[in-house]
């Protein structure tokens, strides 16, 4: 203030403190308008503390709904008219993470709880002399080739691969895992008919031991129980098979080993034909097949059912009417 009263303006005031030139306004200016009580009283600093209803916050992700919008976080900050990282703290300190979606479906098998001990006995106490293979095909496995070629990984920049890719023609995985020993006994074959299926099970005939009975899991795809099959595998009595119950693949272990094949070798892969994806199918399953490990399965039959009964219970109350398949008896 005292160099102001000698005339100088605010860029020189500010060079000579080294302070900005918006400061040295904003100090003359409270000055004008309040004298010395301007300059010498604080005033407070930053924005002022955020008066967050924790209660209503908490509330708002599993019953409110954002107007065109399915994501609930940033509408909901929004509403309440809280920064985003705010209302993130808030929520994450209360286990709410709205930002995740997980997918499920209760299976509405009338023989839910017959099929269910029966393959969870399979697993946990495997009859003696016998094989447990848990079987299944995936369709469509596609030969993608990327339009560019991307870049490799280095430090401090991540491995490129073009978001568009050219189609190369496609395979049906078919895939039998030995609960035992991790062992996978499987085909590529061009489609998934029920004639594809038998030609599977004659590999598993051939590549098995003949004095073991031999138990397979597999869904309810018709392919499984299609006449031919039926009357083929009536000619092989050492053939049992065990059917999942619907909406109930989790129960099936070959679906983690699609799952890791898949992630493993075919997600990021580049295939410029359906030979060259076969290989590495082939190639993947040769080298698993050198030190194969089994899944162990660990939840009984009752823990599942219990969970599911919850889960039931959950979803009755969500609709008109009650959902009835099995009793907890």
């Amino acid at each position: 203030m005292l160099l102001a009263a000698n005339g100088m303006q605010n860029k020189d005031i500010a060079e000579q403190l080294r302070i900005g030139r918006v400061q040295v306004s904003r100090w003359r200016e409270r000055y004008v308008q309040s004298g010395l009580a301007g300059i010498e009283r604080d005033l407070p600093h930053g924005a002022p503390p955020l008066k967050v209803d924790t209660a209503r916050l908490v509330e708002l992700p599993p019953h409110s709904k954002p107007l065109a919008a399915t994501l609930e976080h940033a509408q909901d900050g929004r509403r309440v008219e809280r920064e985003r990282q705010h209302v993130m703290r808030r929520w994450h300190a209360h286990g709410l993470k709205p930002h995740i979606v997980r997918g499920f479906k209760v299976s509405r098998d009338p023989k839910f709880v017959e099929k269910l001990e029966d393959i969870v006995g399979l697993y946990m106490s495997p009859p003696e002399h016998a094989l447990v293979l848990c079987c299944d095909e995936t369709s469509q496995v596609q030969a993608l080739d990327r339009t560019q070629p991307g870049l490799p990984l280095k430090k401090g920049c991540a491995a490129t691969m073009t978001h568009d890719y050219n189609r190369n023609g496609t395979t049906t995985l078919f895939a039998a895992l030995n609960v035992l020993d991790g062992q996978v006994i499987a085909q590529c074959q061009q489609r998934h008919r029920h004639s594809e299926w038998l030609k599977f099970l004659r590999k598993i005939d051939r590549e098995t031991p003949k004095d073991k009975t031999l138990h397979l899991i597999a869904d309810n795809y018709a392919t499984h129980k299609h006449p031919a099959v039926q009357d083929w595998l009536a000619k092989h009595p050492r053939f049992n098979m065990h059917f999942t119950p619907t909406s109930a693949s989790w129960l099936n272990m070959i679906e983690r080993f699609f799952r890791d094949i898949t992630t493993e070798r075919l997600r990021r892969g580049v295939f410029t034909s359906v030979p060259e994806l076969v290989d590495a199918i082939n190639e993947y399953i040769a080298h698993h097949s050198t030190t194969p490990k089994p899944f162990i399965w660990t939840k009984s039959a009752r823990d599942i059912l219990q969970k599911v009964i919850r889960a039931n219970r959950r979803l009755s109350s969500k609709q008109n009417g009650t959902l009835h398949f099995y009793d907890e008896n």
